[in-house]
């Protein structure tokens, strides 16, 4: 019996920088809590991470301008502002390499 093998190397992908996009947006959320609507942006961020958003990245997309509205509606701190640019850029990004 064959068993899977962890690969001697991964390949960086959009998808990973994604990730990592997402998950600096989130800590940024944390480490900035409590602060008017941070509870909403941590749910939806959630939801932008969920399995469903990462299946239909228009979805994730659309979650996406929720949070940017409830930021810009909150005045988030601009440190947050900075982060969900970059998932705006690396979402955008991954939707111009031809990514459904």
């Amino acid at each position: 019996m064959k068993f899977y093998e962890e690969p001697p190397l991964y390949q960086k992908t959009i998808l990973s920088d994604l990730q990592g996009a997402w998950g600096n947006l989130r800590q940024a959320v944390v480490e900035n809590h409590p602060f008017p609507g941070s509870d909403k942006l941590l749910f939806h961020i959630d939801e932008g991470t969920s399995w469903e958003s990462v299946r239909n990245l228009r979805q994730m997309r659309n979650t996406l301008l929720l949070i940017q509205n409830l930021a810009n509606t909150n005045k988030a701190p601009e440190e947050l502002v900075e982060w969900i640019e970059d998932v705006v850029e690396t979402l955008k990004e991954l939707l111009e390499s031809g990514a459904k």
